[in-house]
C-alpha cells in the first residue's frame, strides 16, 4: 500500500482500540493494566485459550522455565476478548505483553504499523529452530510488506470435507478424489436421512468474520467471486459472488444442520462427532479432535481436499502465531520463548506426554515426516499437508486482488466489514430475508470501504 493507505491502517485501528477502551471505561469493566509489565528474567505471554495453547501453559514451568530460567507469566483469554486486548497493548504500545497469540491477518498489518519486533534476525541466528522447515506457505504469511519476518507460527491449518465413510458405504457413494461443490451438493442430498435424523452437511451459519465468512470466502472463491476487485471497487453484487452466496444458503437450507444460523465450528464439530451430519467442510485443525482415543467416530472419517468449481484449489490458510512487541523490554528472552513453543522439541514433548494428535502440527515439514505423527494421523495428515502447501494467499481466485487473504481481506476495516456481511447472511440462511436482500445490503458495506481505497 501507499504512504497514505499505510497512515490510515494505522488511524483506523488506533480509533476501534480507542472505541473499545472507551466502552470498558463506560461499561465499569476495564480494570486496568493488571501489572507492571515484564521484566528481569521474566516474560508476559498474552494469548487464546485454544486446547493447544492451555497444553503449552501446563507444560512450560517444568521444560522451558526449568531449562532456561525463564519465567513465563500467561494471560489466556476466549478468542474475541484476547483479539481486543492484544489490539489495545500493541495499538497503543504499552509494552505490558511481550508476546501474544496473532494470525496472518494481523500480523502483515501491525508490521505495518511498526507494532511488532522483526524476528527473521533471530531465526537465522537460533540454528537449532531450523526455519526452513517452517512451511513456505506459512514462512509468507507472516512476513511484512517490507518482506521481513515478524511472526512464527505455533500451528498452521487449512481447509477440508470430512466425510462418514460408514455411511457413504451404507448409502452406495463415493467420494471423488477431488470433489466439486455440485458433487458434494449431490452427495449432501444423497446422505440426507441416512440415520435417524442426520443430515447431509453441516456448514458454519454463526456470525462472525471468522465463522461464517471463512468457509463461505472459499466458496466465493472457487465460484468466480471476490470481495473487491484489483481496483477496489466492491463486488459482492456480481454474478459469481451472488451464485456462490446462494449456492452456500440453499444448500444449508436444504441439507444443513439443525438450527444452521446458530452453528459454528463447535457446533458442527459436535454434530459430526455425534452422528449428527454426514459431512462437514471445515478447518483441517478439526482431525485431532475427530480421531482422539475418545472419539465416537475416531477410524470412520473420510478427508477429502477443500471442494473447487473454477479453482484449482480452494482451502484457506490460517495460523495462531507470535509476535513479539516492539517495545518489549525482553525480547531476546521473548524469542527463547517462542523458539521453544514452536520447534520440533516442543511437538515431540506434546506427542510424548499427551499423545501425537495434540501436538501444535501444520507448520513444520519435518512433523509429516516423524514416523510417530503419521501413524497417529494416518488418516488425515497428507490431505492437511496438501491443503496447506496449496494455499494461495495472493491469488486464491480467478482474478488479480488489492489485498492478501483467502478467508479474509487483508485490510483492518474486514473485521467489522465481514461480521456485519456475516449477519446479512446468516439472516438469510435463517430464513428472515431473500439471499437477494443479504447481497444488497452487503454491497451498500463494501461500497464505503471501497471509497476509501479506491485509486491507492
Amino acid at each position: 500500500m501507499r504512504s497514505q493507505s499505510r497512515r490510515r491502517t494505522r488511524t483506523v485501528l488506533v480509533q476501534a482500540t480507542a472505541g473499545a477502551l472507551l466502552t470498558s471505561l463506560l461499561s465499569g469493566c476495564w480494570a486496568g493494566a493488571g501489572g507492571t509489565g515484564s521484566g528481569g528474567n521474566s516474560i508476559n505471554v498474552l494469548m487464546v485459550n485454544n486446547p493447544q495453547m492451555t497444553e503449552l501453559q501446563k507444560l512450560t514451568a517444568a521444560h522451558f522455565t526449568r531449562e532456561t530460567g525463564i519465567k513465563v507469566n500467561f494471560t489466556v483469554l476466549p478468542e474475541n476478548d484476547v483479539r481486543d486486548k492484544i489490539s489495545q497493548d500493541f495499538a497503543n504500545q504499552a509494552g505490558q505483553y511481550d508476546v501474544a497469540t496473532l494470525s496472518n491477518y494481523e500480523i502483515p498489518i501491525y508490521a505495518r504499523n511498526g507494532w511488532l519486533h522483526e524476528l527473521g534476525t533471530y531465526a537465522d541466528r537460533d540454528k537449532a529452530f531450523d526455519q526452513q522447515d517452517i512451511l513456505p506457505a506459512l514462512r509468507q504469511s507472516l512476513t511484512g510488506d517490507d518482506e521481513k519476518l515478524y511472526g512464527e507460527p505455533f500451528y498452521g491449518e487449512s481447509s477440508f470435507l470430512m466425510y462418514r465413510k460408514d455411511v457413504f458405504a451404507q448409502k452406495h457413494l463415493t467420494m471423488p478424489a477431488h470433489p466439486t461443490w455440485q458433487q458434494v451438493a449431490d452427495l449432501a442430498a444423497r446422505a440426507d436421512g441416512a440415520k435417524p435424523g442426520m443430515k447431509g452437511i453441516c456448514l458454519r451459519g454463526l456470525p462472525g468474520w471468522g465463522e461464517l465468512i471463512a468457509p463461505l470466502t472459499t466458496v466465493v472463491n472457487t465460484f468466480g467471486g471476490t470481495w473487491f476487485d484489483k481496483d477496489w471497487k466492491a463486488r459482492l453484487d456480481s454474478p459469481a459472488f451472488k451464485q456462490a452466496v446462494d449456492f452456500y444458503v440453499q444448500l444449508v437450507r436444504k441439507h444443513g444442520e439443525s438450527g444452521a444460523a446458530q452453528s459454528g465450528f463447535a457446533e458442527c464439530l459436535n454434530d459430526l462427532t455425534q452422528s449428527k451430519t454426514a459431512m462437514w467442510y471445515d478447518a483441517t485443525s478439526a482431525a485431532g479432535s475427530l480421531e482422539s482415543a475418545s472419539s465416537p467416530v475416531k477410524g470412520k472419517i473420510g478427508y477429502a481436499p477443500a471442494p473447487v468449481e473454477k479453482t484449482t484449489s480452494s482451502g484457506w490458510l490460517y495460523t495462531w502465531a507470535w509476535g513479539i512487541q516492539k517495545t518489549s523490554r525482553n525480547p531476546d528472552k521473548a524469542w527463547k520463548f517462542i523458539s521453544w513453543a514452536s520447534s520440533k522439541e516442543y511437538e515431540e514433548l506434546v506427542g510424548k506426554e499427551t499423545g501425537w494428535s495434540d501436538a501444535p502440527a501444520g507448520k513444520r515439514a519435518s512433523t509429516y515426516a516423524d514416523p510417530s505423527y503419521r501413524k497417529a494421523s494416518a488418516a488425515f495428515a497428507d490431505t492437511t499437508l496438501n491443503a496447506i502447501k496449496s494455499a494461495r494467499p495472493n491469488n486464491p481466485g480467478v482474478q488479480p486482488r488489492p489485498a492478501p487473504g483467502i478467508q479474509f481481506v487483508g485490510i483492518p476495516e474486514f473485521t467489522d466489514l465481514g461480521t456485519k456481511v456475516s449477519q446479512e447472511i446468516s439472516a438469510a440462511i435463517a430464513g428472515r430475508q431473500s439471499v437477494d436482500s443479504a447481497i444488497k445490503a452487503s454491497q451498500r458495506l463494501a461500497s464505503k470501504i471501497a471509497k476509501e481505497y479506491e485509486g491507492r
